[in-house]
């Protein structure tokens, strides 16, 4: 038996250099998802994602990577999307819980903490499994626009713009050279679009796009 294997059996045992080999095999499904960007801009919050269509025989619709979790906060997925699914099942209660408890919509913070404290306690017990998909988490509240990004080991960091998926390092690269702050809806659309055209091999294919501003969410192509 490789050394390996016996720390890939048991997750809640760390190997001896202090690694968890199942989160690590987690973070590489979200890497072998399509590639998902979240753009902030003055007024909201752009989610754009990479349709890929792997077959002509697929009804484009029927593929879906951005959600609706509330009405001030939308959810895009890379990874594995029956992961993401239940995820996003588990912060649509939370927000609900919050309404009726505060009478008050759940803050976009609060929410991605409490999905990343979920997604952290699948890498602490024997017997289950890190969920294998990366969240951005998008949402304005009364303290303004929120873009956060929450990792398969429960971590999460607040950005101005990120992406998850395949072509991550090439979409954060040309958003570190081309973001600026101050976007309006249609320049943050643009820049994402450029952003996942700059890092996918292929460049032609659809994408999906979520807004989320005082309007509300809603999606467009």
């Amino acid at each position: 038996m490789k050394p390996q294997m016996a720390y890939d059996r048991a997750i809640t045992v760390f190997s001896p250099d202090g690694r968890l080999f199942q989160v690590e095999y987690a973070r590489e499904a979200v890497k072998r998802g399509t590639t998902t960007a979240g753009i902030k801009y003055k007024n909201g919050v752009v989610l754009i994602v990479d349709k890929r269509i792997s077959s002509r025989l697929i009804e484009p619709d029927s593929i879906e990577k951005i959600f609706k979790i509330d009405d001030h906060i939308g959810c895009a997925t890379s990874g594995l999307v029956a992961d993401a699914r239940a995820l996003i099942d588990r912060a649509r209660v939370e927000a609900q819980i919050n309404r009726l408890t505060y009478e008050n919509p759940i803050q976009v913070k609060t929410l991605a903490r409490r999905i990343c404290d979920f997604k952290q306690s699948y890498t602490q017990y024997g017997g289950v499994r890190p969920f294998g998909t990366a969240l951005l988490i998008g949402g304005v509240d009364e303290q303004g626009a929120h873009l956060f990004a929450t990792d398969p080991s429960g971590a999460m960091m607040e950005y101005k713009a990120t992406a998850e998926g395949e072509g991550r390092d090439g979409a954060v690269e040309y958003f570190e050279e081309h973001y600026k702050e101050g976007l309006n809806l249609n320049a943050a659309i643009e820049l994402g679009r450029s952003a996942i055209d700059a890092a996918r091999e292929d460049k032609e294919g659809e994408m999906e796009i979520g807004i989320i501003d005082k309007k509300g969410f809603r999606k467009r192509k």
